[in-house]
């Protein structure tokens, strides 16, 4: 009777046949925050707070007229506030597992089993701050509203998609997701940085500077958060603490010092939105409802 232990130990001996010396896929691994990516979240927090009261002062000091880009500002603010808050206390995160595929060419493919925390309030707070900011940003320019409706649309695309990536087990699904979000967001730059370059240069010229500074800005800054996506969810080159920081610096210059600036400079321009109509007054007199008045000719 043929050993087979003993025949494999001849092919080995022999070189036909590699013997691997570690079998991958033994033990899990576990990618998780550390306290000092907890001191992170709780920093954010507190300075997103800081700018969301900060921004309601703001407001109630203009009228309420002209107090359409501090209430937008100050949304954007007070959700991330929030998300933060859930994210800090550990009620804004799951696990997602990850099955990594080792092909062997003369044994049965063996998988490793990674297990990373994913921070899904992080993409709740997107999917509401971003459209808000993009509103910042479509208004300050006179974006028309079919440019608007299609750049929203565009960026909640995009953060789904992102979302969706994110809890993908498997390795070749997460790219096309990411794919997917790519292409959704390079719609919102067609629609920001075009048609709103566009647009804002038929304004006034400081108007037209000042929107493409900002708006240079915050697509920069919106840049940088699908590469550390791919570095951080999509490949696991960094930790989660370092993709804590990482998206903690961002949030804070994309929202806080986002909201600052466009407020404090459009603030100073002489010729700043005012809107009348339902939004300072209400409905009135048309429109409101009549209970008791008698039908006419009755």
């Amino acid at each position: 009777m043929i050993d087979p232990v003993e025949e494999l130990k001849k092919h080995t001996s022999s070189g036909s046949i590699p013997m691997p010396t570690v079998v991958p896929g033994s033990t899990p691994v576990y990618q998780e925050a550390s306290a000092t990516g907890n001191r992170a979240l709780w920093a954010v927090f507190v300075i997103m707070l800081l700018s969301s009261l900060a921004f309601y002062v703001m407001a109630f000091r203009v009228p309420v007229q002209k107090r359409l880009f501090h209430i937008l500002t100050a949304f954007i603010t007070t959700f991330a506030t929030l998300s933060y808050y859930a994210m800090a206390i550990g009620d804004g995160v799951g696990t997602n597992k990850i099955m990594i595929k080792h092909t062997q060419k003369h044994f049965p493919d063996t998988y490793d089993t990674v297990y990373r925390e994913v921070y899904w309030a992080r993409y709740v707070d997107w999917s509401v701050t971003t459209p808000l900011l993009l509103l910042d940003l479509c208004f300050l320019a006179g974006l028309n509203g079919a440019s608007i409706l299609i750049a929203i649309v565009a960026d909640v695309i995009m953060i789904l998609t992102g979302l969706f990536a994110a809890f993908t087990i498997d390795e070749s699904p997460k790219w096309g997701w990411y794919a997917m979000a790519c292409i959704a967001y390079i719609v919102v730059i067609y629609q920001v940085a075009l048609n709103g370059r566009q647009t804002a240069k038929a304004k006034d010229n400081k108007t037209a500077a000042f929107f493409a500074a900002i708006g240079g800005f915050t697509l920069f800054l919106w840049t940088c958060y699908p590469i550390i996506w791919g570095i951080a969810d999509g490949s696991r080159n960094i930790s989660v603490d370092g993709e804590i920081i990482a998206y903690a610096v961002l949030d804070i210059l994309a929202k806080p010092v986002f909201g600052f600036w466009l407020l404090f400079t459009h603030d100073n321009f002489s010729s700043s939105a005012s809107i009348e109509g339902f939004w300072a007054h209400g409905l009135g007199k048309e429109g409101t409802l009549r209970i008791g008045d008698d039908d006419e000719g009755a």
